[in-house]
């Protein structure tokens, strides 16, 4: 969706086929942000564009980015009259600034978090609204380690210890926001068990779909027999009622530019 510090090959069909839970529960944040028509927004980690599309339904004038080519050919072919552009989220520089900026699970994939809050920061006229939901601390903390662990059991050491996900707590990222001139307004971390579209094999996709950097380099042979490893260690916490479940937990923000 963002910059990322490891290759992750957005798969856009999967995307929008089997995890629109995404852009489902991202209307909540939108219905935060309040978009005014007329008035101009940037969406950060625009995806497959649907957001993107609900913030230009509400009259504003709406530009959204995303570093994923991938995402953004989709985004185009699906809504040709939006303006959509790859961009980085640490690396982006727009002449007139925005009254709103907003994101929607994308900031947890940026790990240089300071350069992302700066941008957006540089992006806001003075009064402007920051609006964002990301992953927290926590999130899906059940599959994060039961990754680690059956790579390590593997020997895919390296594998192991890859960062591919920032989840901070609310005083992390809202102490971060305000060292960079923002007033915090709003901050909430919260549950959010999210059901996965797939019954059988609901944690595999998952990982193929946002964990595919943890398997750089290994053998195609050798990676469902893992996944499948992952999928049954976590059963106990993420399966129930006929159902496989992220175990989400959610930080969402509202904030003003000073």
């Amino acid at each position: 969706m963002a910059t990322l510090q490891h290759d992750t090959n957005w798969n856009p069909t999967l995307y929008d086929d089997k995890h629109t839970f995404v852009a489902k529960y991202g209307e909540d944040v939108v219905q935060l942000l309040a978009p005014q028509n007329g008035e101009r927004v940037l969406d950060i980690g625009c995806g497959t564009g649907y957001l993107t599309n609900l913030i230009a339904q509400a009259g504003a004038r709406v530009i959204g980015i995303d570093n994923s080519d991938s995402m953004i050919q989709r985004a185009q072919a699906v809504y040709p009259d939006l303006d959509l552009r790859v961009m980085s989220a640490t690396d982006f520089h727009f002449d007139t600034p925005f009254d709103a900026v907003f994101s929607n699970a994308v900031l947890h994939w940026v790990l240089e978090k300071e350069a992302a809050v700066d941008c957006m920061a540089e992006a806001l006229r003075p009064g402007g609204r920051l609006v964002l939901e990301m992953g927290g601390k926590g999130n899906v903390e059940e599959i994060v380690v039961a990754t680690r662990k059956v790579l390590t059991r593997h020997g895919y050491y390296s594998n192991a210890s890859t960062q591919l996900w920032y989840f901070p707590s609310i005083s992390e990222y809202t102490t971060l926001l305000e060292k960079k001139g923002f007033r915090v307004r709003f901050a909430a971390h919260f549950d959010r068990p999210t059901e996965l579209k797939d019954t059988e094999n609901g944690i595999k996709e998952f990982i193929k779909m946002f964990g595919n950097a943890f398997f750089v380099d290994i053998p195609e042979r050798a990676v469902d027999p893992i996944l499948t490893e992952i999928q049954e260690a976590v059963r106990p916490t993420n399966y129930r009622n006929g159902a496989w479940y992220g175990n989400y937990k959610r930080l969402r923000i509202a904030a003003v530019k000073l």
